[in-house]
Parts: structure tokens; sequence; C-alpha cells
């Protein structure tokens, strides 16, 4: 690495980081958020259980608002990319706690680290077609890490009554300023300890369609 791209490097990790801190602060300020059922989520985890809230990429603005939510530190997987040391930095900062991998890259060493964080916080979320889609096709690793660390799943919906929608691989959506937001949780699931493949994949499937039926509800909460 060149001593330009060193200086830039650091820019983005340092300095940058603490401007797009400040700004989402402020911004996110603007945004007036209804929950719904988060009391579901914290009674479990109060009660000694583990917790993992599966969103769509799409949707993961509203993620921002959680850790204020439930006052702990919940732990995300970030990718190990250049982008994910820069947004690792941010979420951070925001009170959430970073672990690095995906299902590409660093996937089993990234899986224990988010066992290990839902032992000490228990907590996570975890964005189930990221981090490159395909869009709202749950990847396998969310089924395996509730497995692994012995957590339900819940699903995580998010509504905005106004919101850009970006010309990405998921369409991701973001808030208009001095608009609404609705952050409900959904539907809880048990992932047994012991499946075989086929039960496996139908749990999966099952997940899917019901974070696509509920989120699809959910998106028509402002219509009323």
């Amino acid at each position: 690495m060149s001593v330009s791209k060193d200086i830039k490097y650091f820019f983005l990790n340092s300095v940058l980081t603490s401007v797009i801190y400040f700004l989402l602060n402020l911004y996110t300020k603007t945004i007036s958020v209804q929950v719904e059922n988060a009391e579901k989520v914290l009674k479990h985890a109060e009660n000694g259980g583990r917790v993992i809230i599966g969103v769509w990429h799409q949707r993961f603005f509203g993620g921002f608002f959680v850790p204020p939510m439930f006052h702990l530190t919940p732990c995300i997987m970030i990718s190990q990319s250049r982008d994910g040391d820069f947004i690792s930095k941010v979420v951070q900062n925001i009170g959430w706690k970073p672990v690095r991998g995906s299902s590409s890259r660093g996937g089993r060493q990234a899986l224990r680290a988010m066992v290990e964080g839902l032992r000490k916080d228990p907590i996570g979320v975890h964005i189930v077609d990221g981090p490159n889609g395909p869009p709202r096709v749950i990847k396998p690793g969310l089924i395996a890490l509730a497995r692994e660390a012995d957590a339900v799943i819940i699903l995580g919906l998010v509504s905005y009554e106004k919101a850009w929608t970006a010309k990405s691989w998921d369409r991701f959506m973001v808030p208009k300023p001095f608009s609404r937001m609705l952050v409900r949780f959904g539907s809880t699931f048990l992932v047994p300890e012991k499946m075989n493949d086929d039960e496996f994949e139908s749990l999966r499937k099952k997940v899917e369609d019901a974070l696509i039926k509920e989120q699809e509800a959910a998106h028509h909460f402002w219509d009323k």
C-alpha cells in the first residue's frame, strides 16, 4: 500500500467516520419512530434467552435505531472488505458490536464471533440477504447462526412513511427527513439443535416466506 493510499485510508476510517456519525445522529433525530412488539424481544433476552433479529438488507437503515431501543450492544456481521472497515467504525459509534465476516469471506470465524457476542449481549441482528444478494432470499447463515448460538429468530420489519430508494441490487431505502418510520418485531422461530439437510432447508424457506409476507404487510402500514 502506497503512502497516499495509507493517508486516504486513515482519513476514511478516522476523520470521515466521525463526520458521518455526527451527521447521521442529527439526521435520525428528525425521524419519528413507532415501535411495535419490542417487549417480545426484551422479555426473551431478560429471561436468559438469545435473540437474532433477521432483517432484509433493503430495510437495514431502521437498524440504526435498535441499540438505543434496547440499551444493549447488539452484535452484527459486517463484511471484511475495505468498505466494511468504514461501515464497521460507523456502526460501532452508533452502539453496535461489529463482527467481521460474511458468507463469502471469513464466514466460519465470523459465525464463532457472533456466537460469542450473543453470549455476552443476548441480542444480535443478521442481514439475511446481504451483503450482495440475491434480494429477499434468506441465506443459510441465519439458521446456522441461530442453531449454533441456541437463539430464537425474530423477524425485524421496517416501514417508512416517505423514503428514497436507491438503484442498488437491493433497492436500499432511506427515510426522508421529518417523516415517520415503523419498526415492528414479527414472528418468532425456534431452531432445533439437530436437523437433517431437508429439515434445515424447510425451516430456512419457512422463515423466508414469513419475512416476505410480514414485511409486505408492514410496508403498507402507512397506507391507512
